[in-house]
């Protein structure tokens, strides 16, 4: 393989609880065979190891570049699913991807219809892990800090899950 040749392909999306981030990485990933990263699934484990309290600091997402960069290393594709609210994180994911000679693409997943919106998050049903997401005075109150560059947005709003895994398809030119 040539070093010009980038070995595998981070795709980084952000986006408050509730927008539709698990659904569309999880189609994602099996339609370009990604491996898909959650953090929510990194996170409730973690906790449920007893090793740490409810306050997880950033042990999931140092957990997750750790996965991601080993994946990538071996030229995977790999989808990092998290809530990326700040700029902190969202530098961290695209230094994994520099440090793996990877491609990066970076996504925005938002949902601008705020009842759509609001009707996700509190009828959500528990994941296979049996931990509930935030109420939805959480997701409004959460410090989720706008990008300082341009990045591409999925709007989910009226949109079903695999039309927005095949805009960010379109992105990947696959």
């Amino acid at each position: 393989m040539s070093r010009s040749r980038k070995r595998g392909l981070l795709v980084s999306l952000s986006g408050l609880p509730g927008v539709g981030k698990s659904s569309i990485a999880s189609v994602l990933a099996a339609e370009i065979e990604a491996i898909w990263l959650r953090i929510d699934s990194i996170e409730n484990a973690i906790r449920a190891s007893g090793v740490v309290d409810d306050d997880m600091k950033d042990a999931g997402y140092r957990a997750a570049y750790a996965a991601a960069a080993d994946n990538l290393a071996l030229g995977h594709r790999v989808i990092a699913d998290c809530v990326n609210p700040w700029m902190l994180t969202r530098d961290a994911w695209g230094e994994v991807a520099r440090t793996a000679d990877a491609e990066l693409l970076e996504v925005e997943i938002i949902c601008t219809d705020r009842d759509a919106h609001r009707q996700r998050v509190e009828t959500r049903m528990m994941v296979s892990d049996g931990c509930a997401g935030p109420t939805w005075q959480e997701v409004v109150a959460r410090d989720y800090r706008p990008w300082t560059r341009p990045v591409p947005v999925v709007e989910t709003a009226g949109k079903k899950v695999c039309d927005c895994a095949a805009d960010i398809r379109h992105m990947l030119a696959l």
